[in-house]
């Protein structure tokens, strides 16, 4: 019980922390699109801290299997402090340097990195294997819940403080997240014997990580599936404000799809937390992406605000019923002492790609989609999908969730990915 009350503890702190990251998130997004006009400046800051992965995730996997997964946490947390105070310091006279941000943007990816590979791999130690779904959804219920009050609460104060104070309020909800970590008690794995002498060498420590996804039949298979669909699934999920923009251009229809978009994950973290799904952990990842890809297509030809937020309400109701199930299955097929290195591992497999995503996004849209919405080419794809500015973007979206759909065809008759649950 006590260590329940840790775990819901630090559920309820990272949630925290993550509703002020993506407040200030939220204003320096805004404000980028709003100086640049483009969607490449836009979609650079999730590229910039996700691909800081590639390069450190090995280091963070064996810092968390090394150390205290508790003081991990805390590195983590007030890391992600420092690159806020670089935010900070870059927005005096409302004069924000586009490249400090990127640095800022950095400093965080890195030490997020730090936190949430600790945070997965703590959660095996608070909870018996059969609660963990339960856990890992209500965990997952921090990300829509910071996407529905974050959005509220910085447009009702950007206009009061400013970008400053709302940073500042992302500064003050990571140090009281490194303050309650003080006190929450946190069980630690046996020691193993990858921490002997023999085996205590840096170098070859990183790449056990690896070995652990090798090591179980179909793991890193599954590993490289969900890697494609995160891959798939970024770059055009962070098209939705351009494409509502560009559509209704209305702030306050956006307001309330961005509010739906969050509440049908919420949703989706709720329904996996309060009942117990009867399929197997596969057939529900399956499941989940068939029905977020069919609702892409949906999304990509929708137009009127109605079948906008409808369908972005049941595509994100799978994704964290898919994250909780992943992370599961990694948490049960992994020894614990050994998961920090590898949900390292799976962070620098997806972000050496996934960032790809946005960059390869943000070059089709403004340099070539969306500017041949107006040309003589369009005529056949514009007899679907319309002539009109956003149209560029409806491809995208609509080209996503076909591709999405194939591959989940092709995967669900692999069967070591299939039957992956069956082996020991």
């Amino acid at each position: 019980m006590k260590k329940l009350y840790s775990l819901y503890i630090l559920i309820i702190t990272q949630g925290l922390s993550l509703v002020g990251s993506r407040m200030s998130g939220i204003a320096i997004g805004l404000w980028l699109y709003q100086t640049k006009g483009t969607t490449m400046y836009l979609l650079l800051i999730p590229f910039f801290n996700e691909i800081t992965a590639v390069i450190f995730g090995g280091i963070a996997g064996i810092v968390v299997d090394r150390w205290k997964r508790k003081y991990a946490m805390m590195l983590g947390d007030l890391g992600q402090a420092v690159g806020t105070v670089l935010l900070f310091v870059c927005t005096f006279g409302n004069n924000l340097n586009i490249y400090l941000i990127y640095i800022a943007v950095i400093i965080q990816g890195i030490f997020t990195l730090f936190e949430s590979i600790a945070a997965d791999a703590a959660t095996t130690m608070m909870v018996t294997e059969s609660h963990i779904d339960r856990a890992n959804a209500i965990k997952e219920m921090t990300f829509p819940m910071a996407g529905i009050i974050a959005p509220v609460i910085s447009g009702f104060l950007y206009v009061i403080i400013g970008i400053e104070g709302i940073l500042l309020i992302d500064f003050v909800t990571f140090i009281i997240s490194v303050v309650i970590l003080i006190f929450i008690k946190i069980p630690e794995p046996e020691i193993q014997e990858y921490h002997s002498s023999e085996d205590n060498n840096f170098i070859k420590d990183m790449s056990t990580g690896f070995m652990c996804l090798l090591k179980v039949k179909g793991l890193f298979g599954l590993t490289l599936y969900i890697t494609f669909i995160n891959f798939m699934l970024n770059g055009p999920l962070e098209l939705v404000i351009p494409y509502i923009t560009k559509i209704n251009g209305n702030s306050f229809v956006l307001a309330t799809i961005l509010a739906i978009m969050n509440l049908g994950a919420f949703m989706g973290a709720i329904i996996i937390a309060v009942y117990e799904i009867k399929l197997t952990r596969i057939n529900t990842i399956i499941l989940g992406i068939n029905i977020s890809s069919v609702m892409f297509l949906i999304f990509g030809i929708a137009r009127t605000p109605l079948f906008l937020g409808g369908s972005l309400f049941i595509l994100m109701i799978p994704l964290p019923i898919i994250n909780a199930m992943f992370k599961s299955i990694i948490q049960t097929k992994v020894t614990a002492s050994m998961q920090g290195r590898a949900f390292s591992a799976i962070a620098q497999i997806s972000n050496a790609i996934v960032p790809l995503s946005f960059v390869i996004t943000g070059f089709l849209i403004d340099n070539i989609l969306e500017p041949a919405v107006a040309g003589p080419n369009w005529k056949v794809i514009g007899y679907f999908l319309g002539s009109k500015p956003g149209s560029g973007i409806g491809l995208i979206l609509v080209v996503t969730g076909a591709l999405i759909l194939i591959v989940t065809l092709i995967v669900r008759r692999i069967p070591n990915i299939k039957y992956l649950e069956e082996k020991s």
